[in-house]
């Protein structure tokens, strides 16, 4: 697994338009783990990806009614099996947090990297997505050496109130020494 040109190599690479430039490029300091399921508690098929890339048609499922209008993306999706699906480059700005604030610094989008994993806040999440996110925030600890091991957190951590995710079946002991 390695970084090209900000991209995964390892990812399937799919373009979202919900992307811009961060303020300061060289300034990527934290990662940001989120779940998602479109439509709600579903996994395998292509809501996520018609939601980041907004393509999402209305007619398919009743929950995408609500969620047309939303401009959202991340940089990568952790698939149930392990398959991971990129974004936007990891030196671009991705419209994951929305209205959030970590340790006193607003605007979390400007220096984070937001992960989405495919699940839900009370479904365990598989054993592979758990070695996927591992590895993957070890080699981006690695590229981004602002990334202290304190600034991996949750959506819910930097959203409170507002976010829920990655919610209470996301194991953080798998994570905790990478």
């Amino acid at each position: 697994m390695k970084i090209n040109n900000g991209l995964l190599d390892v990812a399937e690479y799919i373009e979202s338009p919900n992307r811009d430039d961060r303020p300061n490029a060289d300034d990527i300091s934290l990662i940001v783990i989120h779940n998602i399921s479109v439509p709600p508690n579903e996994f395998g098929g292509e809501g996520i990806t018609q939601l980041f890339t907004n393509t999402l048609d209305p007619r398919e499922h009743a929950d995408y009614r609500k969620l047309r209008e939303l401009r959202v993306s991340s940089h990568l999706l952790i698939r149930r099996d392990g398959r991971i699906i990129q974004y936007v480059p990891f030196h671009k700005r991705a419209w994951h947090a929305g209205v959030s604030e970590y340790r006193g610094c607003k605007h979390c989008n400007d220096f984070s990297v937001g992960i989405e994993l495919e699940g839900a806040d009370d479904i365990p999440y598989e054993e592979r997505q758990y070695e996927i996110l591992a590895e993957t925030i070890r080699l981006l600890r690695k590229t981004y050496t602002g990334i202290h091991p304190q600034a991996i957190v949750g959506h819910s951590d930097i959203a409170p109130g507002r976010k829920t995710d990655p919610g209470p079946a996301f194991d953080w002991s798998r994570i905790a020494t990478v």
